[in-house]
């Protein structure tokens, strides 16, 4: 029998329109691609490399960071299933930690959404200035164009936004293996010792194995963020019981295994030495292999994978709003839900800050809070699923977390542990976060008074 967990904590007014229950295991599972598989592993991997500069190292993290992001998985899953609501990270939160917990999440994680769509629109844009010149001197409103044409697409409704979803994530997914298949393929095609590679970089890392591996942890787990995009349409899945535990697991190891082809095929093409000296290893691979004709096929991987997942934050940022607005933690007006089954007004709210991010061309701040956010808003769902277990044990739970409590445990204790390395690496945003978070105690009590 259901128990107090599944209600909410507070009063909840329905919508004049409800959220339509259309989605199933393919969006679920697109929506993960789309949402994890971004930038970072198109640019991170040499980062990596030159921390580690093993290929059995380079692969074993990104293989544990895969594991990592599947005990998260497991445990979302839980958590999303159990409470299927709207709203994502902050549903778990406020039946946990109460109205302001809630409150603090769910605010964080829209603005993380709001801008990643800002700062993916602007690589777009820049992209697109690569691949055609007259765009140059123009990169910021063909970001803004981006935004709009997605947004536009989203408004008509749930579907077109979910099929927008289904068929950039799928392209993108392609497109990589396509890359892998290449590099194997026509590996020949180098010329040898095209790369230079610094004399640093043939020599052990100088920080140390351990410090070595930690970072590039850190940056790995960057890498994988979004592998809990589908949490946020639970309340608009056909099945969330079933579908949920299916997407999530399978959309994950298809994360976990795209990256581990693409880094096989950087290894396989630069060597460990070239990747460790590469910017842009997916660029410097394809135009080793067939010159100027390659880098023009990266670039336009690297814009479906943007807006690929500038769609899903799109999808994602209404939904948060919407949740919160439905239970009282923000204005009312932000629940209406229009004919297509998309909250429409939270839709265009989220839209235009990220243009006005866009524009502004001064986002790096909220950027660097939001690397810093991200950690702390896993943290506190992995914290809610012990308090939610302990304090509602008779709640039926459809999927339960592998592993529980252990498995739950060794995750707060990494994520506590990549949040202190956050926090330590960059001091100055972390007090700003801080600050923020602060002040917004006094708004949120003046609101809801």
């Amino acid at each position: 029998m259901h128990s107090a967990a599944s209600e909410s904590a507070i009063a909840v007014s329905s919508p004049s329109r409800p959220l339509l229950r259309i989605l199933g295991v393919g969006f679920g599972i697109a929506v993960i691609v789309g949402n994890t598989i971004g930038s970072g592993i198109l640019l991170t991997p040499g980062e990596i490399a030159a921390h580690l500069r093993s290929p059995w190292s380079v692969m074993g993290v990104w293989a544990l960071g895969g594991v990592y992001a599947l005990v998260c998985t497991l445990s979302v899953t839980e958590l999303a299933t159990t409470l299927s609501q709207a709203g994502g990270w902050y549903v778990f939160s406020q039946r946990a930690f109460g109205q302001y917990g809630g409150f603090i999440v769910g605010f964080c994680d829209w603005i993380m959404q709001s801008s990643a769509i800002a700062y993916l629109a602007v690589a777009a844009g820049e992209f697109a200035a690569d691949l055609e010149p007259a765009i140059r001197g123009r990169e910021r409103l063909t970001s803004v164009a981006f935004v709009i044409i997605l947004m536009s697409l989203n408004l008509l409704g749930l579907r077109e936004g979910s099929w927008t979803q289904k068929i950039t994530s799928l392209m993108k997914a392609l497109a990589l293996m396509a890359f892998v298949i290449a590099c194997f393929v026509f590996s020949g095609r180098i010329v040898p010792g095209g790369l230079a590679v610094p004399r640093a970089l043939t020599q052990l890392p100088p920080e140390g194995l351990l410090f070595a591996v930690i970072v590039a942890l850190e940056a790995v787990v960057v890498s994988y963020d979004g592998w809990y995009g589908a949490i946020y349409f639970v309340e608009e899945d056909a099945d969330p019981a079933k579908n949920l535990p299916r997407s999530s697991i399978v959309g994950v190891v298809a994360c976990g295994a795209i990256f581990l082809l693409v880094n096989a095929a950087y290894l396989h093409i630069l060597s460990t030495k070239g990747l460790a000296a590469s910017k842009m290893p997916a660029a410097e691979a394809a135009e080793a292999m067939f010159g100027g004709l390659g880098r023009s096929a990266i670039l336009v991987v690297s814009l479906i994978t943007a807006i690929s997942t500038i769609n899903a934050s799109l999808m994602i940022a209404p939904r948060i709003l919407f949740g919160m607005a439905r239970d009282g933690l923000m204005p009312r007006w932000l629940t209406p839900v229009n004919a297509g089954g998309t909250p429409g007004v939270g839709l265009l709210l989220s839209a235009g800050v990220s243009i006005l991010l866009v524009l502004s061309g001064s986002f790096e701040t909220i950027v660097a809070m939001a690397s810093i956010l991200f950690v702390a808003v896993y943290l506190s769902g992995f914290v809610s699923l012990f308090i939610l277990r302990s304090r509602y044990r008779e709640t039926l739970r459809p999927f339960k977390m592998w592993g529980y409590p252990w498995s739950n445990l060794a995750i707060c204790i990494a994520s506590a542990g990549f949040l202190i390395g956050a926090v330590v690496a960059d001091p100055r945003h972390a007090l700003f976060t801080a600050a923020v978070i602060a002040l917004s105690y006094p708004v949120y009590a003046i609101y809801l008074k």
